[in-house]
């Protein structure tokens, strides 16, 4: 799907064509659109096809007269009623003579905050200022996931507290995951926007210098807040599989004692069942209880002060 955006009166209008100053947005392009976007509209053929790679990384270069930033934006999915996974995808923002596009594989909440006019102070045909402002969005997506994940690791630790069970603790992991993600895509941004700010790619003005430096500030915060929030949630599922197996090892401490205390009326009633000489008081058939009876008490109280049961 291809859709054309210009700033018109501080709002952003969408228009039926394309025109001198506008934004085009590329989502999910079939091979006819593609053929358009490189035939009709002359963007270079690689820009395109590498804006729809999903192994693409964070990058920039310049080929003729068009600059093409490939940049990681946070995902969030749900993929059950209370589970969600964040990860990344690259979207492609190619600047070209008189018109910025972006492309990407699939809808994501920035680009779409952008075309629904959520955005204030979007200036189209400052593409420099566009690319920049769309950059500072997608960081603050970044620290606003990253938020996501820590309330979110927080109630599963609750939650973990009153049962341990799987499903929290693949919740952990999933979680885990998605900052590695996270992690991963933020430095390979970082690299691209510290390219971007020697001036060797855009021309950069005085504003567009201070935007792009919130833009590096919003970044290095989300890598290091991703780096303490990996850190904590390693910590955690560490912590909480040595509990789990401290659990188990006290289930199977309570069980055994259970077992020698149950064996012992066995062992007393095998010996005066195989009528064995020797043994007092053979003639009293309720000896055997009351001795099985008394040694299992026996047993029993000496297991508890030793703290095994």
């Amino acid at each position: 799907m291809i859709t054309f955006f210009k700033t018109e009166n501080n709002r952003l209008e969408q228009l039926d064509t394309i025109a001198e100053g506008c934004w085009v947005n590329v989502v999910s392009p079939d091979e006819k659109e593609i053929s358009y976007l490189v035939d009709t509209l002359k963007l270079d053929n690689g820009f395109v096809r590498s804006s729809l790679d999903e192994e693409e990384t964070s990058r920039i270069e310049s080929e003729d007269d068009q600059t093409l930033v490939i940049i990681d934006v946070p995902v969030a999915e749900k993929q059950s009623e209370n589970t969600i996974l964040y990860t990344t995808m690259p979207i492609g923002i190619i600047i070209a003579d008189k018109v910025i596009y972006t492309i990407s594989l699939k809808e994501n909440a920035v680009l779409s905050e952008f075309a629904g006019n959520m955005v204030k102070n979007v200036q189209t045909h400052l593409r420099t200022r566009f690319l920049f402002t769309l950059l500072l969005r997608i960081a603050t997506r970044y620290l606003q996931y990253l938020k996501q994940i820590d309330k979110i690791s927080h109630l599963m630790e609750q939650q973990l507290h009153k049962s341990m069970k799987n499903k929290e603790l693949i919740q952990l992991l999933g979680l885990e995951k998605s900052l590695v993600y996270f992690s991963t895509s933020l430095k390979a941004n970082d690299i691209t926007l510290e390219k971007i700010l020697r001036g060797r790619f855009l021309k950069l003005y005085d504003d567009d210098k201070e935007l792009l430096e919130d833009v590096l500030i919003e970044i290095k915060q989300a890598i290091e807040m991703s780096s303490i929030y990996s850190d904590v949630l390693s910590g955690m599922m560490d912590a909480f599989a040595s509990i789990i197996s401290n659990n188990l090892n006290i289930v199977m401490k309570v069980l055994t004692s259970i077992t020698i205390v149950m064996a012992i009326p066995s062992i007393i009633s095998g010996f005066y069942g195989m009528n064995v000489t020797g043994l007092p008081l053979t003639n009293l058939w309720w000896f055997p209880i009351v001795l099985s009876v008394v040694a299992m008490v026996v047993v029993g109280f000496i297991l508890v002060k030793k703290k095994l049961f």
